[in-house]
């Protein structure tokens, strides 16, 4: 069996196709908004090294998953083709992922000022993952304008920075490096 090439050429001229065919110019809104998802993607990939917690790092792998299944749905052209059963969020991806926000928000002591990203590698890699979710979550709300992007990939975009967010927290408090809070100043 012959082996698939890598490159295709297609792209060459700066477009790139869509699942269901249409090319697009490779600057293209829904191009931003699933290459932002897929740079999450890479960053969630980095913060699993930081990861010490089992619990974590396959939850970071199933965030990682969903991402994928995001993807596609921003890559599908829904005035040619019918979405994918496998691009497809639903309300039970977005419920697991709130029910790992509570979990490890629960164990958390409650904040009393904002917290400045840092802290350990780990805590800061999973910052950088937090404000790259946010990007993607701005590049899929400005995609939502012109195209149909389901509730539901929002949602869990949403959710996912939410997470990260504590997530964040629980690494500095579990390798006791202690969080860094905001000295307001202004106060």
């Amino acid at each position: 069996m012959k082996k698939s090439l890598v490159y295709t050429k297609t792209g060459d001229k700066g477009t790139t196709a869509l699942i269901g065919g249409t090319r697009v110019a490779k600057t293209h809104i829904r191009l931003e908004a699933y290459g932002t998802v897929d740079e999450l993607n890479a960053q969630l990939g980095l913060l699993a090294i930081y990861l010490t917690d089992e619990k974590d790092r396959n939850m970071v792998l199933s965030v990682q998953n969903m991402l994928f299944t995001i993807g596609s749905h921003l890559a599908t052209d829904l005035e040619k083709v019918k979405l994918h059963e496998a691009s497809i969020v639903t309300p039970d991806h977005i419920a697991e992922l709130e029910r790992e926000i509570d979990a490890i928000d629960e164990a958390l002591p409650p904040l009393h000022a904002f917290v400045i990203p840092g802290g350990s590698r780990g805590s800061a890699v999973c910052h950088i993952c937090r404000t790259v979710c946010r990007r993607a979550e701005r590049r899929i709300l400005a995609l939502s304008q012109e195209y149909k992007i389901s509730p539901e990939v929002l949602s869990y975009i949403n959710r996912l920075s939410d997470y990260l967010f504590v997530l964040s927290r629980r690494i500095n408090v579990t390798e006791e490096t202690g969080e860094i809070f905001w000295d307001n100043i202004c106060k």
